[in-house]
């Protein structure tokens, strides 16, 4: 292709994917106030818990207005992230292999549906993330939350936990293309628990176990799959060469003469 016909494509691709954000942006700005009650949820429960004021703030005219906008964006880039990864996908495939492609695809159909199970996850914990938070401020303070803060840190703990299970997928993706083999991923696995440890301690700053372990030990059951499919393709890719040397050497041994 020439590049006015990539730039073209690329357009193309593009537009298709501005088009989809912005459909499920639509989407999400009719859902947003059912979001936000959603929000709402852990400040109720943490109002009659402590039995404090317990309250979203907007500090601003158009901080209401602002706020559903970018739940909405929110939603739009999140529900249509199909369609524009597989824009992505499709603009890089003619200058891919076909094995290339293939393990492409593979990654991608993987790696959606474990994206979104990590932002469920997330979803799943955020709560008593925000109960034990807030609980460390004195019992006769009130708890005034700015709503965009809010919201920015529970955007950022489902972005953060979805990433992370899709991390075990890059080593299966890896080991794929020869750079990481199955035995360096079993020699490291003492080291990946301990990341994933620190991980879902960032990803949830509260200092609560239980929100930890809910969050780590899918990550765990991940990463030892993704050594268990590394593994695999080491034996069929060592067999493989084990019968690609073996066959010249077949050709090469002498013809045996039948005595007459």
């Amino acid at each position: 292709m020439t590049l006015g016909a990539h730039l073209r494509e690329f357009r193309k691709r593009l537009y298709i994917a501005a088009l989809g954000i912005f459909l499920g942006g639509v989407g999400g700005w009719f859902t947003a106030d059912f979001i936000l009650d959603a929000l709402r949820q852990p400040i109720f429960a943490l109002a009659e818990a402590q039995g404090r004021v317990a309250t979203l703030n907007y500090d601003g005219v158009t901080s209401a207005f602002d706020l559903k906008l970018q739940i909405a964006l929110t939603v739009g880039l999140v529900v249509s992230s199909p369609v524009w990864l597989y824009q992505i996908w499709a603009f890089f495939v003619p200058a891919m292999t076909r094995r290339e492609i293939k393990y492409v695809l593979a990654f991608f159909l993987t790696a959606i549906p474990l994206f979104f199970a990590g932002c469920y996850a997330g979803w799943v914990v955020f709560p008593r993330i925000v109960q034990l938070m807030t609980s460390f401020a004195p019992a006769d303070d009130a708890s005034i939350l700015t709503a965009k803060t809010y919201f920015d840190f529970v955007l950022k703990l489902v972005i953060v936990v979805g990433v992370g299970f899709v991390l075990p997928v890059f080593l299966v993706l890896l080991n794929f293309a020869g750079v990481l083999s199955a035995k360096s991923i079993l020699k490291s696995w003492r080291v990946a628990v301990l990341i994933i440890a620190l991980f879902t301690a960032i990803a949830t700053p509260a200092a609560d176990v239980i929100s930890m372990l809910l969050l780590a030990a899918p990550m765990v059951v991940l990463y030892f799959l993704a050594l268990g499919v590394a593994l695999i393709h080491d034996k069929r890719k060592a067999r493989r060469e084990l019968r690609d040397i073996e066959a010249p050497l077949a050709e090469m041994e002498p013809e045996r003469i039948t005595p007459v």
